[in-house]
């Protein structure tokens, strides 16, 4: 299936709608956002009144309440998250969409249409319902990127269920760390997945899970590998998405107060206990459309506009990007996923998996991690033969920044293929609120390396040491107005506290909280701060996350974020991956290590060494030359990708590895042995 293109750009038709409707009119991009984040209850109601949101009884206000944390929205109003994707269910059947295609390593592809998605959720809804599960019970999953992970979502949130997932890639006690903390009634796992080739059996892992969570009333096994495999006092999950009675056929989602904890997710638990973050069903579907629809330009499938719609973001259940896959539903998108290794196998690498899944299944809006299109251009991949892909309209990329390199390689990957200007849809925010700071708006220009605008409603700005909005120049990335689907509370969390130090404690509260720049008062809170270095374009609005602002290199005076470092690095076909990380500390001078990964067969010899200075010197400045150059086999990465430049940092500092990183929070924590040995030679030669 070839779908055409969007006639009509999702922006465009939001703003025909709040013109028509409100009366609004905007000359360019820039005075719609500062509309968006200075009216923010008219924004908010306009976008519950685009997207039609359905509530059995009334609400006061869009923003009844202004304050971080603390913002009230929607007093009055219920919701359900499945509510709002099941209304679609007949329309989109009726005009011959499914709602999931899939895809894993073993060629396996499967459909499912609107109504079995539909009649399997409730199925398993009045299953749970049988078991005790009341409003406000926790179910955990334990479960790969299939579609019966979000049967199984839709199953516990339409009858009230707190939703938690983990990846069965993650290790036991990393899975463990969190589940544990919300203490859940009911865990749903498999008995094991498939990935790079191999398969892995989890049966004793889930076993011990149960053994370790002593709140377990129920467990229901998906038999993901073996259709034999069992384990004492479980359900089959095949069993629980059988029913299809009168009951199944009567059943709807349960209406529930705006905001009802939705899921829990997690941070990525660098150290110590992760976060778990409650986010609310209300405030994460409407943040989740405007996202979504107006920004990532993603339409309904049956819709004339955008008729045939096929959303891919490739991720696996430990990341946010599942939760962002998973809602291409709200708006009546089909969603195409795939469960397994992008990149193929070790022994047989092939990073053109995604791209033939993408080619043969029509899909039309194509993301993944920035650092999957980097490793697609390392490999220098050809995507010329995969004819399939002129039905792909768009590339999103999150994660991590994506270099100039990698977007312009793609450009001209789909160029040859025939489509010129391929629209990227470059976004930053986080698991932090389940959504997007930062990302594209079709109807902008677009620059390698750069995010096109700051997302309506979304007050973001970047701020300089003394708490100044900044443009032009990197700065703090904050936020400094509510969003709807900002957390609820940390699970657990005493007051706040975990929640408040998270976020809020970097600036006096009322400090640049004016509606439209300046100080309000006190009771409104403190702004948001991100953990990123910000720099926004004067002229165009366009932003460039520069890596994280508590792993910045500060050399000499002149701080970077790591980014830039890694962009002129990796640019040389030599280098697989590096991480630069600053060991200055407490007015001691400044000491810079850089670690480089080098293609099989390259060694780090002076010519190398010579070379990646060069590039450093060339791309940034003299002073960021690094002290010393190693050759390593990997760079730690978390479950989600990112580089552990804070972790690095601490332990060459000196700090205990069990304090600085969680082993089982990593997607390789095999390679710490060689960074620890270096700490260990470090303290030795330089003691404190």
């Amino acid at each position: 299936m070839s779908a055409k293109p969007p006639f009509t750009p999702q922006i465009r038709l939001y703003q025909n709608w709040l013109h028509e409707h409100r009366g609004l009119s905007f000359d360019n991009y820039d005075a719609l956002w500062r509309w968006s984040t200075t009216e923010l209850d008219a924004f908010w109601q306009s976008i519950w009144d685009y997207f039609d949101l359905q509530s059995p009884t009334p609400h006061q206000a869009a923003l009844v309440k202004n304050a971080m944390p603390g913002g009230q929205w929607f007093t009055g109003a219920q919701a359900n998250y499945a509510q709002q994707v099941f209304r679609h269910a007949d329309a989109a059947h009726a005009a011959g969409f499914p709602a999931i295609i899939s895809e894993n390593e073993k060629g396996l592809h499967r459909e499912l249409s609107w109504p079995e998605l539909r009649r399997q959720a409730a199925s398993l809804a009045l299953h749970l319902q049988a078991q005790g599960l009341q409003p406000g019970d926790r179910v955990a999953a334990y479960l790969p990127n299939i579609p019966e992970a979000m049967v199984a979502f839709l199953a516990v949130v339409s009858v009230g269920g707190v939703w938690s997932i983990c990846a069965p890639d993650m290790g036991t006690n990393a899975v463990l760390d969190r589940f544990a903390q919300i203490e859940p009634k009911i865990l749903i796992a498999c008995d094991g997945v498939s990935y790079g080739g191999r398969d892995h059996d989890r049966l004793q892992v889930v076993a011990d899970m149960r053994a370790a969570l002593p709140s377990v009333q129920h467990l229901i096994l998906l038999r993901n590998l073996d259709d034999q495999a069992s384990l004492s006092d479980s359900t089959d999950f095949a069993d629980t998405i059988a029913r299809n009675d009168a009951a199944t056929q009567s059943f709807e989602p349960m209406w529930l107060d705006f905001n009802h904890p939705l899921w829990i997710v997690y941070s990525s638990g660098t150290t110590g206990l992760p976060k778990p973050i409650v986010h609310g069903h209300g405030g994460t579907l409407i943040v989740a459309l405007a996202l979504k629809v107006l920004h990532n330009d993603i339409g309904c499938s049956y819709h004339p506009n955008t008729f045939g719609e096929r959303y891919h973001w490739y991720s696996s259940t430990g990341w946010v990007m599942w939760n962002a896959q998973l809602s291409g539903l709200l708006n009546g998108t089909t969603c195409v996923i795939y469960d397994g290794n992008p990149g193929g196998s070790k022994d047989k690498p092939d990073w053109t998996t995604l791209w033939r899944f993408a080619a043969n299944n029509g899909v039309t809006f194509f993301g993944a991690g920035a650092a999957f299109f980097a490793n697609c251009l390392k490999a220098n991949i050809d995507l010329s033969g995969l004819t399939g892909l002129q039905s792909v309209r768009a590339l999103g990329t999150t994660g991590s920044p994506l270099s100039e390199d990698a977007q312009r390689w793609g450009t001209q990957q789909f160029e040859r293929l025939g489509t010129p200007n391929i629209w990227w849809c470059n976004i930053s925010g986080g698991t932090d609120f389940a959504g997007a700071f930062i990302g594209g708006n079709r109807e902008l220009p677009l620059v390698p390396g750069e995010m096109q605008c700051r997302l309506l409603g979304c007050a973001v700005e970047a701020w300089n040491e003394q708490g100044q909005p900044v443009l032009g120049d990197v700065g703090e990335l904050v936020c400094a107005q509510p969003l709807p689907s900002m957390p609820l509370y940390f699970w657990g969390d005493k007051d706040n506290a975990r929640y408040l130090s998270s976020y809020f404690d970097m600036y006096p509260a009322g400090h640049g909280r004016q509606p439209g720049g300046g100080d309000g008062p006190a009771s409104l809170g403190g702004v948001w701060r991100h953990g990123d270095w910000l720099k926004i374009n004067p002229v165009t609005g366009s932003c460039v996350i520069y890596g994280r602002s508590d792993a910045t290199i500060n050399r000499h005076g002149l701080r970077m974020g790591t980014s830039e470092l890694y962009s002129a690095v990796e640019a040389l076909p030599e280098v697989l991956d590096s991480m630069v990380v600053d060991l200055e500390y407490l007015g001691r001078e400044s000491y810079m290590p850089l670690f480089v990964v080098l293609r099989e067969g390259v060694t780090l010899d002076d010519a190398m060494r010579v070379k990646l200075n060069h590039a450093i010197k060339t791309a940034l400045s003299p002073r960021f030359v690094p002290n010393e150059i190693f050759q390593v086999a990997e760079i730690p990465r978390t479950l989600s990708g990112k580089k552990q430049e804070l972790p690095i940092k601490k332990l060459l500092l000196g700090q205990p590895l069990e304090k600085v990183v969680n082993k089982d929070a990593m997607a390789n924590p095999g390679c710490l042995d060689w960074y620890v040995a270096l700490a260990q030679r470090r303290a030795a030669q330089h003691p404190l």
